[in-house]
């Protein structure tokens, strides 16, 4: 049961989330120290996502693995050469799958 209660307070929550921002007046959008936290964070939140994602893949402990940085490299090379994103998971995919399929 309380699986449920999470799961429904978080959906409540998102739902409280987006109506916040749908009844926020207009001249506190307009700020430009609001402007320049909502053009930064989305970009902080997906960096830090890929650093976990990357280095601590159970969470707890840093993980070197060598075929998941090299695919993060070639993502970080593929994006460097403005390649589309498709393009840039594929390029990913392909070496750390490649490296993993030869060690």
């Amino acid at each position: 049961m309380s699986v449920w209660i999470a799961v429904l307070a978080t959906a409540a929550g998102c739902y409280l989330l987006k109506l916040g921002g749908l009844v926020t007046p207009q001249r506190v959008l307009d700020d430009p120290r609001v402007r320049r936290f909502t053009d930064l964070v989305p970009v902080a939140l997906l960096t830090a996502l890929i650093a976990v994602q990357a280095l601590a893949p159970d969470g707890r402990a840093l993980e070197f693995d060598g075929p998941r940085l090299a695919g993060l490299a070639a993502a970080v090379v593929a994006l460097l050469l403005r390649a589309p994103f498709l393009v840039v998971l594929v390029a990913a995919a392909a070496v750390a799958a490649g490296l993993r399929l030869l060690g």
